[in-house]
């Protein structure tokens, strides 16, 4: 992925690449034909000198009786030269070519303007050369001065463009920093971003009122569960009680005490779940202090000690490989205890006999990484996609599981700022792989 302002400055810069090539392309025949336009110039303005000349001193000072009816003057490089010579021409001659020309037994090609004007009734014709080979010279020269020019150009506007874009997309930057890492809309800042682009403006607001619309239907939902699950645990607290009571009768129905009993678990599976719905309502409303500071991997040798019996009677191997340590700064023990017992007993309830689950520290990049691996019948991508839902058993068929429990670990990961990612290969197993933050 590429950032927008990086994509601008590539626009500009391709853009300007185009055009350097088109110009490259056309620049022999611009400078060729500049080039010429100049030197024309300039031959023209010799012309007018001369004539001008001529109209002052008159033409006897040219036409001695050493030169006779012809005047030459070149320099001593032989670049330039001014020829003037009385000739018989019935029309006048006013126009510049390019022809080869012999001095002092050197053949050398000029540009010429050619020119005639008459003085005391004779005709005279003026001619102007200057070298092709100081032209060519002059349009190299040229050339090399534009190219440079042009690289310059182009560098230039390479880092305005990226210092533009910078400061022009700085609120999206902004308003892109706000969004990172926001697990709960409560915490979304509403400071309004300063900018005087119209669509970071009403981007900006619109995120700001869709956070604050969001946000009252987690407070709404939040609320409801909470009050739910108060409603129904006084009653369940009171039908429990009262079967309770019954079950101690020692007149009792036999197959009335099994039929009590199976309402006591139902109801216990039924509290539990209540009991769920409170954690993560408490959890998502931040309830819980984050004050503690301990180790890791004493919370995760507790755990494994606890689960490891329910693992052997199962028959399935629970290893730990927890050579890393670290020590969570401003956390909550017992959430991350309840987080990773859930992931643990998932593993454990989900793996065949014979199977094995394996419980490992590592740091990778400066980060501390507990990952959990079994060797269970893995999760398909349907599964994957809503793993962390409320009220889905994903991970078995136990019929005692609220399937909540992946819930509860997620909301506790998201409260602490842990990422958890999950890797499975069907009839393999499943990883989940839990990257506890830096400024821990």
């Amino acid at each position: 992925m590429i950032k927008l302002r990086l994509k601008l400055a590539l626009f500009n810069l391709l853009s300007k690449l185009v055009f350097t090539a088109l110009f490259i392309l056309f620049m022999p025949y611009l400078i060729e034909r500049i080039n010429l336009i100049q030197i024309d110039n300039v031959l023209i303005q010799k012309r007018e000198q001369v004539i001008t000349l001529i109209s002052k001193v008159g033409i006897e000072p040219f036409m001695t009786s050493d030169t006779g009816n012809v005047f030459g003057s070149y320099n001593i490089l032989k670049e330039e030269f001014i020829s003037l010579e009385r000739i018989d021409l019935e029309e006048d001659v006013n126009y510049i070519e390019v022809t080869p020309r012999l001095i002092e037994g050197e053949e050398i090609s000029y540009r010429i303007l050619n020119y005639s004007f008459k003085v005391d009734g004779d005709m005279y014709l003026l001619e102007v050369g200057k070298s092709l080979a100081s032209i060519l010279d002059t349009e190299k020269n040229i050339r090399k001065v534009m190219l440079v020019f042009l690289v310059f150009i182009i560098l230039i506007t390479l880092l305005t463009d990226l210092q533009y874009n910078r400061l022009l997309l700085r609120p999206l930057d902004i308003i892109t920093n706000k969004l990172k890492g926001i697990s709960n809309p409560s915490i979304f800042d509403k400071t309004p971003v300063r900018t005087t682009t119209s669509d970071f403006y009403y981007l900006d607001r619109a995120l700001r009122n869709m956070m604050e619309h969001i946000d009252e239907l987690f407070q709404k939902e939040k609320e409801i569960t909470v009050n739910i699950s108060h409603e129904l645990l006084t009653p369940v607290s009171v039908i429990r009680s009262k079967l309770e009571n019954l079950l101690i009768r020692k007149d009792i129905d036999p197959e009335i005490s099994i039929k009590i009993e199976e309402s006591l678990k139902t109801l216990h599976r039924l509290q539990s779940l209540v009991n769920s719905l409170l954690l993560i309502a408490r959890i998502e409303s931040r309830q819980y202090l984050r004050e503690e500071s301990f180790s890791v991997k004493e919370v995760l040798l507790e755990i494994i000690s606890e689960i490891n019996p329910i693992a052997e009677d199962a028959g399935i191997f629970l290893k730990e490989n927890i050579s890393q340590d670290f020590q969570f700064k401003e956390a909550n023990r017992p959430l991350i205890f309840s987080m990773f017992y859930n992931v643990i007993n998932n593993a454990v309830k989900n793996t065949p006999s014979g199977g094995e689950v394996l419980v490992k520290s590592s740091r990778r990049e400066n980060y501390f990484i507990v990952t959990i691996t079994d060797t269970g019948k893995g999760i398909t991508e349907n599964q994957m996609s809503t793993l962390f839902s409320r009220f889905k058993n994903k991970m078995g068929t136990n019929s005692n599981g609220t399937g909540i429990g992946l819930a509860i670990s997620k909301s506790i990961a998201d409260f602490h700022g842990i990422d958890i990612t999950v890797n499975s290969i069907i009839q393999k197993g499943t990883s989940f792989s839990f990257s506890f933050p830096k400024s821990s």
